[in-house]
């Protein structure tokens, strides 16, 4: 095996096809090039299995290599589009295994009871904290819309929600309910 002293060098070789040249380039990039693709994929076994696909590209490409130009962001582009081809690909679900355990259903009864005691608590609510912590919470209304349909700030918006919850958070203790 040559022995290869200058950057320029390895890279000149590198782009004639040298293995010697790519070995060490290899190893001089391989740990930035598989960190690069872990934090587009978020996943290190995908992203071992990149990092070799990644300088395999780079080997398969070594002819349209510029040596006066730098390796590492050449090799960070073919990594890129090897972590985008992936995910372009991939499922974005995960199967989930036959024997998985099925959840325990709540006790009905005990839902009917959180509902109703809940829907206690909401309808003592002041009328106009009732009227902001429904649209805020229930309709999942933005705050702006809601400031508008009241004719409020989004301020006191956020202040009669803040009151409301506190309120519900009280009337369910005192129903012996811990929110």
């Amino acid at each position: 095996m040559p022995v290869l002293e200058q950057p320029s060098e390895v890279l000149r070789q590198f782009c004639h096809g040298d293995i010697d040249a790519f070995e060490v380039l290899f190893r001089q990039h391989q740990s930035e090039v598989y960190g690069w693709i872990v934090r587009m994929v978020r996943d290190p076994a995908t992203a071992e299995d990149l990092t070799v696909e990644t300088f395999w590209r780079i080997y398969r490409a070594h002819a349209r290599f510029d040596p006066s130009r730098n390796f590492g962001p050449w090799a960070r582009c073919i990594a890129t589009h090897a972590a985008l081809d992936h995910l372009k690909t991939a499922r974005p679900e995960i199967d989930l295994p036959d024997d998985l355990a099925s959840p325990l259903l709540p006790n009905p009864a005990i839902s009917e009871e959180l509902r109703r005691k809940t829907a206690h608590a909401f309808r003592r609510l002041p009328a106009k904290l009732q009227v902001a912590a429904t649209l805020a919470l229930i309709e999942e209304q933005s705050q702006k819309d809601i400031a508008n349909a009241l004719g409020i700030s989004t301020g006191a918006v956020k202040l009669r929600v803040f009151r409301a919850l506190r309120l519900l958070r009280k009337e369910l203790k005192r129903q012996g309910l811990e929110p």
